[in-house]
Formats: C-alpha cells, sequence, structure tokens
C-alpha cells in the first residue's frame, strides 16, 4: 500500500486540533456529568469512535492506493512501407482531380487507420528514394504526402524493382528472422501499372521468400487519359497526344506472386477501405514489453467504514446530554 498524498503539516495540525478540541469537550461533559451525579462512562467509548471517525477521514484523504501495483504491457504493432509511384503518367485526369492528387487524399485515410503502427514513404518513377523512413509520427507522414509531386523523380519512365527493393532492404535490415515477426511487414505499391523494369519478378521473389505481403494499388481507368505537361498535354515523337491507361495486369500478377491482393481506385469504384481492412486483420509483432503503475486509489474504502463508525456512534447516546 501507498499514499498519493504525503502526510504534511495540513494533516498534523488537524490532527492536533482535533484532540485539542475534542479533549476540552470530554472535560466539559465529564463536569457536567459529576454535577447532575450521572455515569458518564460511554463518553470514553463515544471518544474512541469519533477519533477512529476522524483517522480514517484523514487517511482516505491521504489517498491510499493498493492492489497489483504493476501490469505488462505489450506494444505490437505492424511495418508499412508504401511505395507510391510519381511518374509524369500520375497527372492523368481520369481520376478526378488527377490521379496522384487522389492518391494522396486517400493516403491520409491509411495513415489515420495505422496511427499505432509503423509506416513510411518511398516515392519512385525510374529510381526510388525515401521520401519518410518508418515511423509513427503521423504529423510526419502527412507533411510529407502533401509535398509529393511528380517534379520530386527523374521522368525516365516507371520500374517497380527500385521501390521494391528499398522497402525490402527497409524492411528487414532490423530484423530479427523469425516468420511471426515477417509477417507484420507489409509494402504496399501505389502506381498506374506501367512498369519498364525487367528486375521486378526478381524482387518480388525476393519479398515472396521474407514471406512479407505486397499489396498492389492500382490508380486509374482502362480508358486512359492525356497527361498534363504544365502548358498542354504530354505528346509523342509524332506530335500526338499521349494516353496513360492504368495497366491492371503488371499490378495483379505481381501482387498474387506475393501472396498479397491486387486493389484498384477508378472513376466508379474506390477499394482503399478493403485495402485498410485487410491490413489490419494481419497480425502484428510484438515490439516491446514493459510495466506500467495500476494500483487504484482505494480511499472509498475508509469513507464507508467511517460512515458505518457514525452511524453506530449515533446509536449511543449518554444520559446527561446527547452528543
Amino acid at each position: 500500500m501507498s499514499l498519493f498524498r504525503p502526510f504534511s503539516l495540513f494533516e498534523v495540525i488537524l490532527v492536533v486540533g482535533f484532540f485539542v478540541f475534542y479533549l476540552a469537550f470530554v472535560i466539559r461533559v465529564i463536569r457536567i456529568a459529576k454535577t447532575l451525579n450521572t455515569s458518564f462512562n460511554r463518553i470514553f467509548l463515544k471518544l474512541f469512535l469519533r477519533t477512529l471517525v476522524f483517522g480514517l477521514l484523514v487517511f482516505s484523504f491521504l489517498g491510499p492506493t493498493f492492489g497489483d501495483s504493476k501490469k505488462e504491457i505489450k506494444s505490437i504493432g505492424k511495418d508499412i512501407m508504401i511505395c507510391v509511384d510519381l511518374s509524369k503518367s500520375m497527372e492523368a485526369f481520369d481520376v478526378q482531380p488527377t490521379r496522384l492528387e487522389k492518391v494522396k487524399f486517400e493516403m491520409k485515410k491509411i495513415v489515420e487507420s495505422f496511427n499505432s503502427d509503423r509506416l513510411g514513404v518511398i516515392i519512385f518513377s525510374s529510381e526510388a528514394f525515401m521520401q519518410c523512413p518508418l515511423t509513427f509520427d503521423q504529423n510526419a507522414l502527412n507533411l510529407f504526402i502533401e509535398t509529393m509531386n511528380t517534379n520530386l523523380v527523374p521522368s525516365a519512365g516507371t520500374d517497380f524493382a527500385p521501390p521494391l527493393s528499398l522497402a525490402l532492404k527497409k524492411l528487414t535490415e532490423q530484423e530479427q528472422t523469425t516468420s511471426s515477426q515477417q509477417k507484420s511487414k507489409i509494402i504496399v505499391l501505389i502506381s498506374d501499372g506501367e512498369d519498364f523494369g525487367e528486375e521486378t519478378s526478381e524482387i518480388a521473389k525476393e519479398i515472396e521468400d521474407k514471406d512479407i505481403k505486397l499489396f498492389t494499388l492500382g490508380v486509374g481507368t482502362e480508358a486512359g487519359s492525356k497527361i498534363s505537361s504544365g502548358i498542354g498535354f504530354k505528346k509523342d515523337q509524332s506530335g500526338n497526344a499521349v494516353i496513360s491507361k492504368l495497366n491492371s495486369s503488371s499490378l495483379k500478377a505481381l501482387a498474387s506472386k506475393t501472396g498479397g491482393q491486387y486493389f484498384e481506385i477508378n472513376e466508379n469504384r474506390n477499394d482503399v477501405s478493403k485495402l485498410i481492412n485487410t491490413i489490419s486483420k494481419i497480425e502484428g509483432e510484438l515490439r516491446d514489453t514493459r510495466f506500467v503503475d495500476v494500483s487504484a486509489n482505494r480511499y472509498f474504502y475508509f469513507l464507508l467504514a467511517a460512515l458505518g463508525l457514525l452511524i453506530f456512534d449515533l446509536l449511543i447516546q449518554i444520559k446527561t446530554v446527547r452528543i
């Protein structure tokens, strides 16, 4: 047992004051009893009861706490690395306002849904860059998401291998190589599916071997859209407007190879909620264990005891006077 408040000068003054004033009261009652030639023996029983009541009240004020003082708290979570395609095709308008702006809006929902997990962001086109390392800081994640644009990466096409390789490296560099921990590591690849790389299959095999789940999120439509170039639309060497279409087949194949799933965002479909629910069902890993103080203030037990003694005190009467 421990006390929430220490026994201080205030409590000392209360105790001294009680005994001084109550002693004066007892002396007065005894004088009256002797004058009237009546018994005053019960006054000592009342003194004992009221002293006990006063002591219980003071003790409850100090906040006695007892019970299990320590409780084991386990921290369980997942590591989620989100790879976002920032190639020029993400500026297409087939998903309003653009593919990229829609992705940024939906990514904030993902961050909010996994506030107890670590998330990181990788941006890529033909090369990959770490935009935000794994972190619990939602404000930092949202800031990095808000600043994403296609000018942050080279505009030389799209290659899935670099972001997947970087994500795999960051997720496994501090691992402890147990299968239960690997299953709590997740990669989410967001793209319109136009992959021009040659090493994607090899990286996908490594991800599968590590038992890391890879989920793909396709953004766009099969009909496709023109791509903004700032002062017009992007054109090919023949002067024709470039039409960017969603290549869902490559994203579906990539997810299937690693035991993950494919999701999609288009003008009629938004699978982000399904993606969030699917990831939520994956069991997290034990990060750390700590003990916290959970002992509770049990002052009310002593207040109830004091109330019971007060009721008993009321039942005891002295013939000379009623106190």
